[in-house]
């Protein structure tokens, strides 16, 4: 692995706090992802399902992990089922992880090769009166035509074992992972410091003429030479009107002189994910219309995310953050006063300059799973992310940073990174 071992102390406790969630007497079978085939022989590269890696650290494929906390045997309570290393994939892969490997990442003590599920869970499985399965259950997630060996998992053991009850494991891992441990917190902030350095070295590289994936290159090497997995998504690096398409990420164009670039970027580091967006300009000064937008965006960044504190709804929050952005477009002159007062509220006009939500989880996904539906809590990593987006200028401007909420407010895990309009100019000429 590129980044430092995990403690599996953490791996223990969360199996601890997955177990205690269940009801009496099941059993809990994780599985990992596919390895995801591209053309001809080409695979991309392996993600771990992360409800799994969450559960027993291991970031290998075909690996199942089974839970029976009131197994009558204590050996069948944790089992951890790998991939065995014989001489062919020696050979042409390399060597997978030995059982003392395996053990040591998880701390599970059984390991048995992944050949040998089927028999040893059918052991023990007419002990039991049901299954916790895992599926990759996200609101945004599009299944659609889609099977994963999570699928494939639930359509067996539903065949195999038609008259046990099924449960969703994905229902209590949602509610654990929502809050971060300290272990995790330092992971995720270990991924931001990279994203900052990423982010120095590419205001030193701008100007004028140079293509946005030349800049984009400036991160993916920092965060490959920082010991980090991947980009935590395909970066956004969109100069002039190309900043006004959310997800514009082809990176193919010329940054233009007095042009700005929005740039939205993270770090995968051990699995888990920061989240930034910052907006500087090509030539290393805002114009005067440029700074004007960028200070609107980093008014309602810097009051916004003051509000990222226990007990808060996150509905309340979004509507209190579209107040602020609807304020600061009508100061630019984007929207007048008397129209927004006479404003359908099921159509505002800011949605004109500004779409989106402002906050999600991040953690081991970068939209990490979590109900939104529930009040913030200490212990919570979110992101606050205001935008205003004028095409008809060709200005994009979204800012963007990862907050952990604590009982006292919150901490921004990304306070290094440059966002004042004076720092970044000053690194950009220096």
């Amino acid at each position: 692995m590129r980044y430092n071992q995990i403690s599996n102390a953490l791996f223990i406790k969360n199996r601890t706090r997955f177990c205690y969630k269940m009801n009496s007497n099941t059993i809990a079978i994780l599985t990992s992802n596919d390895v995801q085939h591209n053309n001809a022989d080409d695979v991309m590269g392996f993600t771990q399902n992360n409800d799994l890696f969450y559960l027993s650290g291991i970031d290998q494929e075909e690996t199942i992990l089974v839970l029976y906390p009131e197994a009558y045997k204590k050996e069948n309570r944790e089992i951890l089922f790998i991939k065995e290393t014989n001489e062919h994939v020696k050979i042409w892969d390399g060597e997978k992880l030995t059982k003392k490997q395996a053990t040591e990442i998880s701390g599970v003590k059984r390991i048995e090769w992944i050949q040998d599920f089927e028999m040893v869970l059918q052991y023990m499985a007419f002990e039991a009166d049901g299954f916790y399965l895992g599926h990759n259950e996200h609101a945004k997630r599009v299944t659609k035509n889609q099977q994963t060996q999570q699928d494939r998992m639930i359509a067996w053991c539903k065949e195999k074992y038609p008259l046990h009850d099924c449960f969703r494991a994905a229902k209590i891992t949602r509610a654990l992972r929502q809050i971060k441990s300290g272990v995790e917190i330092e992971l995720i902030k270990k991924a931001a410091d990279i994203s900052v350095e990423s982010f120095k070295r590419v205001l030193k590289t701008c100007k004028p003429n140079i293509k946005e994936y030349e800049l984009e290159a400036e991160l993916t090497y920092n965060l490959i030479k920082s010991g980090a997995k991947r980009h935590a998504f395909q970066p956004i690096v969109a100069s002039g009107k190309n900043a006004c398409a959310l997800h514009y990420n082809t990176n193919d164009a010329t940054c233009k002189d007095g042009d700005m670039i929005l740039m939205d970027f993270g770090v995968c580091y051990a699995n888990y994910n920061s989240d930034t967006t910052r907006c500087f300009p090509v030539n290393g000064k805002f114009s005067n219309r440029q700074k004007e937008v960028y200070a609107s965006v980093l008014h309602c960044l810097k009051v916004g995310s003051k509000l990222l504190k226990p007990g808060v709804i996150p509905s309340e929050y979004e509507q209190q953050m579209a107040s602020l952005i609807e304020t600061e477009l009508i100061k630019l002159g984007l929207l007048n006063a008397e129209d927004v007062l006479k404003q359908d509220p099921e159509k505002p006009l800011y949605k004109k300059y500004f779409m989106h939500g402002t906050a999600h989880h991040i953690g081991l996904d970068v939209h990490d799973v979590g109900l939104y539906s529930r009040p913030f809590e200490a212990g919570m990593v979110l992101t606050c992310e205001p935008g205003i987006y004028i095409a008809e200028e060709g200005i994009g401007c979204r800012l963007e940073n990862d907050y952990l909420i604590t009982e006292n407010g919150n901490i921004n895990l990304t306070e290094a990174m440059p966002i004042e309009i004076e720092a970044i100019e000053a690194l950009m000429n220096n």
